[in-house]
């Protein structure tokens, strides 16, 4: 398939992301409500894609979002710089000292165990992110003037509020202005659209959002409740999955929005909360492919295991352009994401490419 990708030799960066990054709180084993210590991590649904594509792929990254600036701010910063993304981008925002003019977001994530699922509980309202405008962010010279390759975005910072929406929109529209690929995961976060309209505001958003999208990404939940796809065939609580309404959905996605190059989904049985089926399907020029199956994959963390499989599929579109390839880059990443704790990846490219080639988990010494 043919991205039509800027040259790298033309581009600052090979992907850049904008969204909120927040601080995770993780209470471990336990649980939020009986917590007597937190361990501390970086992570946001956009973020996380280009932290993948910068420390597990090699490429060269950076993120667009905005902080408070106080020592909490400076601590996801300093988090952000380990990973090695780049950090020039980042709008400071002036504060006052209890967070009224702005803060930043904090996530208290507990990983879930077996009967029990995962639980988040969210810190972020009035967020610098979510105030920031697209006169705070200079587009022009961003995608102009540095030059980027691609662009992931997503609907949690869509739906972050009234102005999050319109400083997204802004972006993806400069973005296409100078030729940059644009990834948009739709992360439909019901309990986040709330505040702003709900499904209604995310349909709308979103459905304005699409028509600049090249690749589409999300899950059946997503499809369905901001871009308005059904699928049949699927229980409540995805122990059936229906993969011809899957291939369905995404034909029908794919018919309605022209301007979509390739179309990806998930796919998860969650048999407990540490113990799922996983793979996923790619849509491209007319085909579907779709991913090696791990059934009974068995779960450390699941947050941002989809987040994975997003850089794992923008790395095989970006440096393959096969679509097949790049939907088990993105499988084996995601899967190997939620080994290990932590909203980021812990996974390296060589561990991503034998796990497509069929390593077991024997010792390696």
């Amino acid at each position: 398939m043919d991205l039509n990708l800027r040259p790298k030799e033309e581009c600052t960066y090979d992907a850049v992301s904008i969204g909120e990054i927040m601080l995770r709180l993780d209470p471990g084993e336990g649980r939020i409500r009986t917590a007597r210590s937190f361990r501390v991590w970086e992570g946001g649904g956009e973020y996380n894609v280009v932290r993948g594509l910068r420390k597990c792929f090699g490429l060269k990254t950076g993120v667009i979002t905005a902080f408070a600036d106080n020592e909490v701010g400076h601590l996801v910063e300093d988090f952000i710089m380990q990973g090695g993304v780049d950090t020039s981008l980042i709008k400071w925002m002036k504060t006052d000292g209890i967070g009224r003019v702005c803060r930043n977001g904090l996530n208290f994530t507990e990983r879930g165990f077996g009967i029990r699922g995962a639980k988040g509980c969210s810190d972020r309202a009035n967020t610098a992110i979510s105030k920031a405008t697209p006169d705070d962010f200079d587009f022009d010279y961003i995608f102009g003037k540095l030059g980027v390759r691609w662009l992931h975005t997503g609907g949690i910072y869509a739906a972050l509020s009234e102005q999050s929406c319109e400083t997204v929109i802004a972006a993806i529209k400069a973005a296409k202005k100078y030729g940059t690929v644009v990834s948009y995961d739709l992360n439909y976060r019901p309990s986040m659209w709330s505040a702003i309209g709900g499904q209604a505001k995310a349909q709308e958003v979103n459905k304005e959002i699409a028509q600049y999208v090249d690749v589409m990404i999300g899950n059946e939940e997503d499809f369905t409740a901001c871009l308005g796809f059904e699928i049949e065939g699927n229980d409540a609580n995805l122990k059936t999955l229906n993969l011809e309404g899957y291939k369905k959905m995404i034909n029908k996605a794919a018919e309605t929005y022209p301007n979509f190059k390739a179309v990806a989904t998930t796919l998860r049985q969650v048999k407990t909360a540490t113990v799922n089926d996983w793979s996923a399907i790619c849509w491209a020029d007319g085909e579907i492919y779709k991913a090696k199956q791990y059934d009974n994959l068995e779960i450390m963390d699941r947050v941002g295991g989809g987040d994975s499989f997003a850089s794992g599929l923008i790395y095989g579109l970006m440096t393959t352009g096969d679509a097949e390839l790049a939907v088990n880059y993105g499988a084996a990443h995601g899967a190997l994401a939620m080994t290990t704790p932590g909203d980021t990846t812990m996974a390296t490219k060589s561990e991503v490419e034998a796990i497509m080639g069929g390593a077991g988990a024997r010792v390696q010494r």
